[in-house]
């Protein structure tokens, strides 16, 4: 669908301008009808994130969107964040995936309201969440007695970053396993993010990765992002991580 419009600092905008929906000049009966289509469901989606944003700004709400590729290790990461946080600032999370509350169930019991949202109704599962599903996961929060809410995505790299959802900031989990070319295969995802949070760094001895290229990849793609080296499993850089979402939490 093509390279999307976005806010990544979760603040005021304008909406009169056009979403970059990417080249449909191969379609040359239906382009320009494909085009009006993309812009009208982003607009939409636009102002219903707007909406989120002024009742999690109204509840004194900061919101982050966590997004990554399946597998990169995320509901891993949030299962040592809500262990370390718990008693430090009060934490929902609203977990999006495509089918089942596999995700959800491991986060269950570890002082975190948690709201899940799945996909599947729609065209088989979509790959991300967008405002309108946010939405409906939030009407099952408690957002007054939420300081912080992560906003667990569908693992994808590339629709995710398309659409926000309300949040004040975008975060992403990636694994060195994926190789040191992603940011620049997948720029707006990486782009998007405000901190980059290198996962499974324990593995790096154990495999074929060149972590300064992909340090080197990712400056090329977005110079402002915020690196994050981390375990999920052993829990190395889970504290930094933690400090960032406490500064955020509480500017």
């Amino acid at each position: 669908m093509g390279r999307f419009h976005r806010h990544p600092d979760g603040t005021e905008h304008d909406h009169d301008h056009d979403h970059d929906v990417g080249d449909h000049s191969g379609y040359t009966e239906t382009g320009a009808a494909r085009i009006m289509v993309l812009e009208n469901i982003l607009s939409e989606n636009d102002r219903v994130a707007d909406e989120n944003r002024r009742d999690l700004q109204a509840a004194g709400v900061r919101t982050v969107n966590l997004m990554s590729s399946p597998g990169a290790g995320k509901t891993t990461l949030l299962r040592r964040t809500l262990v370390e946080l718990r008693d430090r600032v009060r934490i929902g999370v609203l977990e999006g995936d495509i089918a089942t509350s596999i995700d959800a169930d491991r986060l269950e019991g570890l002082g975190a309201a948690v709201s899940l949202v799945n996909t599947d109704k729609g065209f088989g599962g979509e790959c991300h969440l967008d405002a309108t599903m946010v939405r409906s996961g939030l009407a099952r929060l408690p957002l007054a007695d939420l300081d912080l809410l992560l906003i667990e995505n569908v693992g994808n790299l590339v629709c995710p970053a398309e659409f926000a959802v309300g949040e004040d900031a975008r975060a992403m989990v990636y694994a060195i396993t994926e190789g040191e070319e992603k940011p620049l295969k997948y720029p707006v995802m990486f782009r998007a993010a405000e901190v980059v949070v290198v996962n499974k760094i324990d593995l790096l001895p154990h495999l074929d990765f060149d972590l300064d290229r992909f340090l080197a990849n990712l400056a090329d793609v977005n110079p402002r992002a915020e690196v994050i080296q981390a375990s999920s499993r052993t829990g190395d850089g889970v504290a930094a991580w933690c400090d960032w979402l406490l500064t955020l939490a509480h500017p």
